[in-house]
């Protein structure tokens, strides 16, 4: 504990006084044309350096103070991920106020309460489709003075500014009053609120979470001992910034690693952007790591049978040395000799060609990774290494480091971290990671942390004896049978979706005599897998209800259930013809299950599972 302690106050002391503002400006001076931000053009790419990108801002925070925005005061963001939101962001932080992304596929009444809530002052919209969700409450928001829009500005209310309006109003706002922005920015202060983060929410309204400069570089500095990262490398912003762990990762983290940012408006073009960019850092929700590699394994489907021998091959030298490098194991010479070989003749043309050769940190959070999948990746010489945290705890509090990592674990304690599993199994954590509480939400407040200042994750976790921590899943979606055992939900889960067909796959049976399970087809790779059988359909519904595909996926419930406890296995499956995603409210917008909404519009499914 002492050791814990210390370091912390270590950590703490290094930090002491630093803001986003007071950071900027001073990579700015630093590092003045280093490239900060791109954005997809045409084909190429649109880059501000950080001095550019630090002129900006300041034009926006003039801009923003010129239209009334007071210190404490909110501006609301929603737009695909690019520069503007970033400065958008950062101007309203050097305004003395807070930046609030919203999520994007939140509906028009969750807009109109997280709006209310954090008491919205102006908003930042990308263009007509995130109008949509806003335009239906305007009429509930008295408090917004101005609607900012980058396209598509009505010509029909003044309450509606354009993005270039907005620069021009700042620049001339700048030139005429700089030491009104200069007052603005360097009287932030650490312990000021940087940003409110509303969780996704798979039940209930969102909750909004204000975390402060302290957090934010508490959580930055901790990263940094964790992924070791070298100065100005270049990374990928792809998730919502509405997300924690993208915040920290590609708004705050660049700022102490002077990184070059390019951004993904659109996560189709994910796999092209890897290509180009070949980022040094890569964080994926364990979705994105599937879909990612249902694709390759469709691909490799493709080649002769020769060729993907010798990819199996190459891939078990790699699963080989990727685990015998795990914390407390040994890479013996000839498991190092092995995977050399592999690497040198294939394993490293394939990291290539999806944009990975340069990759040195490789992560995922948000929910547990099945494990053959991080095997997969493995075998491709890839340690994608799992990380744990929340938004209330400022992103990951717990993390895996590709020199100091195990499998299957979320990894140890990050540095100066109180990490303890209380008496029913709830991991707890206590450290400068914690928000103070929710915004507008005493009673939540003190459910969450309690008068110790242990922070309550509602995690079911595990620790074993090297202090690596697992999270079994969360304390309210544990199934309790009918015969009172204890079943977690989220392994049956991913061992079911280990088979490529299974895009989702939702497991019930609270006080049932046996779990049942909702499944769904990947809409990318089932297609494909059937066109190689010559199996003829004209929708995935129609897929779905073909026998040859019902075998295969019957095939896949049955290699899951070999590896589940008898009381754990599958005993009845239905096989849906739909995709599930956030804009069709099974998912969240951090793309795990809501599993409310689920059961509920599921129900007869489900039902129909148990009937007889």
């Amino acid at each position: 504990m002492a050791d814990v302690l210390e370091v912390r106050a270590e950590i703490e002391r290094s930090i002491a006084g630093r803001t986003v503002c007071g950071q900027l400006s001073e990579l700015a001076e630093r590092y003045p044309d280093a490239p900060a931000y791109s954005d997809p053009v045409d084909g190429g790419w649109s880059t501000l350096s950080y001095v550019q990108a630090r002129q900006r801002v300041l034009e926006i925070a003039a801009g923003f103070t010129a239209l009334g925005l007071e210190p404490g005061e909110s501006v609301a963001l929603m737009m695909v991920n690019r520069s503007e939101h970033v400065l958008a962001d950062l101007g309203a932080v050097h305004a003395g106020g807070v930046g609030c992304t919203v999520y994007s596929t939140f509906a028009p009444d969750q807009v109109a309460f997280v709006a209310a809530d954090v008491g919205a002052r102006i908003v930042v919209l990308g263009g007509p489709a995130e109008l949509a969700r806003w335009r239906p409450v305007l009429g509930e928001l008295a408090g917004l003075r101005k609607i900012i829009m980058l396209e598509g500005v009505p010509d029909d209310d003044d309450r509606f500014m354009s993005w270039p309006d907005l620069l021009e109003l700042g620049r001339s706002a700048l030139a005429a009053h700089p030491e009104e922005v200069e007052a603005r920015w360097r009287a932030v202060t650490a312990d000021d609120v940087a940003t409110v983060l509303y969780t996704s929410g798979t039940t209930g309204r969102p909750k909004g979470v204000p975390l402060t400069h302290a957090n934010v570089f508490y959580e930055v500095e901790s990263t940094d001992r964790i992924t070791s990262l070298p100065v100005q490398g270049t990374q990928i912003s792809y998730l919502t910034y509405a997300h924690i762990a993208e915040r920290v990762l590609s708004l705050y983290l660049p700022l102490v690693k002077v990184s070059h940012v390019h951004f993904c408006t659109d996560l189709a073009n994910l796999g092209t952007t890897l290509g180009q960019v070949k980022p040094m850092m890569f964080f994926g929700v364990p979705r994105v790591w599937e879909k990612m590699m249902a694709r390759l394994l469709a691909v490799l489907a493709t080649q002769p049978e020769e060729q993907q021998a010798a990819v199996r091959q190459a891939m078990a030298a790699g699963v080989a040395y990727v685990e015998a490098g795990q914390y407390g194991g040994t890479i013996t010479p000839e498991i190092r000799a092995a995977y050399e070989q592999a690497d040198s003749s294939l394993l490293s043309i394939i990291r290539g060609m999806i944009g990975f050769d340069r990759a040195e940190w490789t992560a995922t959070g948000a929910a547990p990774l099945p494990v053959e999948v991080q095997r997969f990746y493995a075998g491709l010489g890839l340690k994608v290494i799992d990380v744990y945290g929340m938004t209330e705890t400022t992103g990951a509090f717990t993390g895996n480091g590709p020199s100091c990592y195990r499998l299957g674990t979320v990894g140890r304690a990050e540095a100066g971290v109180e990490v303890r599993i209380a008496a029913d199994g709830e991991l707890l954590t206590r450290s400068p990671l914690n928000t103070r509480g929710y915004l507008n939400r005493p009673e939540e407040t003190a459910q969450l942390i309690d008068e110790e200042g242990w922070l309550h994750t509602g995690d079911i976790g595990t620790v074993d004896d090297d202090g690596f921590y697992g999270v079994v899943d969360r304390k309210k979606e544990l199934i309790i049978t009918a015969g009172g055992e204890n079943i977690s939900p989220a392994e049956i889960e991913n061992h079911l979706k280990e088979h490529p067909l299974v895009g989702q796959a939702l497991a019930y049976g609270d006080n049932r005599a046996y779990p049942v399970a909702v499944l769904t087809l990947d809409g990318e790779v089932a297609p494909g897998w059937a066109q190689a059988r010559g199996i003829a359909f004209g929708s995935l519904a129609e897929l779905a209800e073909h026998s040859d595909v019902l075998k295969e996926v019957e095939a896949a419930v049955a290699v899951a259930n070999a590896k589940l406890a008898r009381v754990q296995q599958v005993k009845r499956w239905a096989l849906l013809g739909t995709e599930w995603t956030a804009e069709t409210e099974e998912l969240t917008p951090s793309l795990k299950l809501k599993r409310r909404v689920i059961h509920a519009k599921y129900a007869d499914v489900i039902e129909g599972l148990y009937a007889g």
